[in-house]
């Protein structure tokens, strides 16, 4: 998975691939000749006492010493300018493909795993491959090179390396095998605690409130031990891979010298020589210690890298149309025509047989018990889901095969829960219109009843929100999301549950208001107040999601069971009447 992933997002930049490969064989062979010109200066300077001879070879070596740092300096430029960019396309990537997921898929991954694969996992194949480029494509040309090199310096003792490579080879192969488990366990850890300190962040109102400060320290201090139980354990193969590779290493050096003086004293062998084979032995043993370090580092990034690509080959299920329709000729009329809507794998439909029109100039309602399928149903509109049985439809075009541009700009959707951007009351406002003007700002929160608390606000248009709307109140979010809606000026609004956090008279002002100015437009309106929608032109009852009643509030008051029950759990029986 690793290297597809490297495989694809790699690919434009195969030119400073190839410069850095390029350079980093360059300073790599500057690296290996050092050795023996140094075993030439011993043997044929120092030990003949030719000081001309020492003086010109000593300037060869820093010439060629000069040209590898300039070499290494400027791998080292590319491979970060590269493992940057890798790591900049991927979070785009992932960023694109979230973008792209309906309401259902975003579910499935969850936000705070969706958070840390965008970030931390895609940091971590960022950092493996900036140690790939920067230490491990030099280990192979050194391992090669510092092997032909010694078996130049003195063929009978290269028989050591034999034995010390693949000592190696196993060494790192058993500690890497039993990593990767842990390193997947840990990226999961992480998730927990993500997901831990944002419900703490978000629900810490509520934390307060049930003074469950103690508790909540508690799961956070589990969730954090859990992920230190792993790093720990992580942590120890790590560090017992070095001494283990350490050992190895000063065992070979060790035999190199004993079987090298046997040599040496029998004539069959120089001191240069020796110094030069305990220089590549070293440089051998050097390049496999880098990759050592990658291979540490691989397994974890491997587990991300699964992760990622999770992400990114996780279709939609709401899918683009291919011949979309970019221009509709009606008025906003909306309709659904035996909707049936269920989750993946669910036995019984959220949603069925579900008929249902709205037109422009009317409101009509949707009023149904908890769980009975009135925000689902809202939802299908802008296609947060897609049906899974018959069609909704925008000026007798199926959604599905409307541009989603088109059908954005067609509807105003203010959710149950109303989401505020951190930035300003105008930046949020523009979300609706990004070419509205201050007065068309003003006008909408004129209508959606926020007018007077922006003025008293810091700065008007142009107070500060923060994240999530946590700076003002339930009901002032929601007045917000309003305008946010009526800024568009769409054909087709959709309200879901979006009056629930307002006092009555602001409730009845705010409809009031409304009325006069989507009188032209189709309103849709899902409601668990009774208040909200008794006036409206067309009342449709849901329960356990399918169409019990449908009419206006006196005739469903008279005629359904249903209907009367929500009403008078709410109203006496004269002031519904």
């Amino acid at each position: 998975m690793l290297v597809r992933l490297f495989r694809v997002f790699l690919r434009p930049y195969r030119l400073d691939i190839a410069k850095l490969v390029a350079l980093q064989l360059i300073a790599t062979i500057g690296t290996l000749y050092l050795p023996t010109l140094n075993a030439d200066i011993i043997d044929d300077g120092v030990i003949k006492g030719d000081t001309g001879y020492i003086l010109r070879l000593g300037g060869v070596m820093l010439a060629v010493t000069v040209l590898q740092i300039l070499c290494q300096a400027a791998a080292v430029y590319f491979s970060a300018r590269t493992a940057m960019a890798l790591g900049r396309d991927l979070r785009a990537a992932v960023f694109d493909r979230v973008q792209s997921f309906s309401a259902r898929e975003v579910g499935h991954f969850g936000a705070p795993s969706l958070i840390t694969r965008t970030t931390n996992d895609v940091q971590q194949v960022q950092m493996l491959c900036l140690m790939a480029f920067t230490l491990v494509v030099a280990a192979p040309i050194m391992c090669v090179g510092g092997i032909v090199m010694a078996l130049n310096q003195d063929v009978p003792l290269s028989g050591l390396l034999l034995l010390v490579l693949p000592a190696l080879a196993i060494v790192v192969t058993l500690i890497v095998r039993r990593m990767r488990p842990l390193f997947r366990s840990m990226q999961e850890r992480i998730d927990g605690v993500n997901r831990i300190l944002r419900e703490q962040i978000t629900g810490i109102r509520v934390i307060r409130a049930f003074v469950r400060d103690e508790h909540e320290r508690q799961r956070f201090g589990a969730a954090n031990d859990d992920l230190r139980d792993v790093a720990i354990k992580a942590g120890k193969l790590m560090a017992l891979m070095f001494p283990l590779v350490m050992f190895v290493v000063n065992i070979s050096s060790v035999a190199v010298v004993w079987f090298a003086a046997h040599r040496i004293d029998s004539g069959d062998m120089e001191i240069g020589a020796l110094t030069a084979f305990l220089a590549y032995l070293m440089y051998i043993l050097m390049s496999v210690m880098m990759a050592t370090f990658m291979f540490m580092m691989m397994p974890r990034a491997e587990v991300c890298a699964e992760r990622i690509d999770e992400v990114l080959s996780t279709e939609t299920s709401v899918v683009p149309p291919k011949a979309p329709v970019t221009e509709l000729r009606g008025r906003g009329h909306l309709q659904l025509r035996d909707v049936e809507f269920r989750y993946p794998g669910a036995e019984e439909p959220v949603l069925l047989d579900i008929d249902l029109a709205a037109e422009p100039g009317r409101t009509t309602a949707v009023i149904g018990s908890t769980g009975s399928g009135k925000s689902t149903l809202l939802g299908l509109v802008p296609r947060l889901f897609d049906v899974t049985g018959g069609q909704v439809l925008v000026d007798g075009v199926d959604v599905r095969e409307l541009d989603p541009d088109t059908l954005a700009g067609t509807i105003g959707y203010v959710p149950q829960k109303p989401y505020l951007f951190a930035g300003t009351v105008a930046s949020n406002l523009r979300y609706g219109d990004p070419d509205a003007t201050d007065d068309d700002l003003w006008h909408a929160l004129h209508i959606a009843q926020a007018k007077d608390f922006v003025e008293q606000m810091d700065g008007g248009l142009e107070a500060s929100i923060a994240q999530g709307g946590s700076n003002v109140s339930g009901g002032q979010r929601q007045r917000l999301a309003i305008a946010r809606a009526l800024v568009r000026r769409p054909e087709i609004y959709l309200f879901d549950d979006s009056f629930s956090a307002l006092d009555y008279a602001t409730d009845a002002r705010l409809r009031a208001a409304l009325a006069r100015e989507t009188g032209e437009s189709t309103v849709l309106i899902v409601a668990q107040r009774v208040s909200t929608i008794r006036d409206a032109d067309r009342i449709v009852v849901l329960d356990e999601g399918r169409v019990v009643g449908d009419g206006t509030h006196h005739e469903l008051m008279d005629t359904n069971p249903t209907y009367r029950e929500i009403v008078l759990s709410q109203l006496t029986a004269e002031e519904a009447a």
